[in-house]
């Protein structure tokens, strides 16, 4: 099986052959074949969906840390069909270390929006945001479907600046899990992050979910010289 792949004769996205007929093929047991798939699941040759099957594994995603750029803009550089599924859109008064993070006052709302992000059909991000209200009062759900640096930048004619993140390996909760079509529970990789405009003012804190065994994380490190 893993000859097959390396020599693409199971390209890259497309599902391999049933359990039968894998079987047939390799003259082995269906238990077998199971295990062999797991395997290869583990290696990270092979990804299953659930309820669809088991595919080649393609590339991983490079995103590189120090490119400050929006998942949209990301994915359409990679000609990537890309969707924003907006799971929750709502007014809340974030808990503490958020709002000291926002430099919120005390009892000041935010918009909190979860949103699956997803690249050719199948879920790959998940990200939990808060924007001040006080900066944003007409953001809608409808703006959320679409790129939330395009609004901030061409129509409130802000700037954005820089953005600080922190990456650290986790096991998903049950429901990261589901909303990112995992079938066990893998580590994954959680971004928290937060990013100011021109002027300084920190405009959101994010915390998103990313799939390990479809992204992976990129620095350029360069040595400065002594004198």
């Amino acid at each position: 099986m893993k000859e097959e792949v390396h020599k693409k004769n199971w390209p890259p996205e497309e599902a391999i052959p049933t359990e039968a007929k894998l079987c047939d093929m390799f003259e082995a047991s269906r238990v077998t074949v199971r295990q062999a798939i797991q395997v290869l699941v583990q290696e990270g040759l092979l990804y299953k969906i659930q309820g669809s099957g088991t595919y080649v594994k393609g590339s991983k995603i490079e995103h590189n840390i120090y490119s400050l750029r929006s998942f949209t803009e990301e994915m359409e550089a990679l000609e990537k069909d890309i969707a924003n599924e907006v799971v929750d859109f709502r007014l809340v008064v974030p808990e503490e270390h958020i709002r000291s993070v926002l430099e919120m006052e005390e009892g000041e709302k935010a918009f909190f929006v979860r949103r699956q992000r997803i690249v050719d059909g199948t879920p790959f991000v998940l990200e939990d945001t808060w924007l001040p209200v006080r900066l944003f009062p007409d953001l809608s759900y409808e703006t959320m479907q679409g790129s939330k640096y395009d609004y901030i930048e061409n129509k409130k004619k802000q700037t954005i600046k820089e953005s600080y993140q922190e990456v650290v390996p986790i096991l998903p909760d049950p429901d990261i899990q589901e909303l990112l079509a995992l079938e066990e529970v893998v580590p994954i990789l959680k971004v928290q992050l937060y990013s100011r405009l021109a002027d300084a003012t920190i405009f959101e804190y994010s915390e998103l979910y990313f799939k390990s065994d479809e992204y992976k994380f990129t620095i350029v490190a360069r040595r400065e010289r002594g004198f």
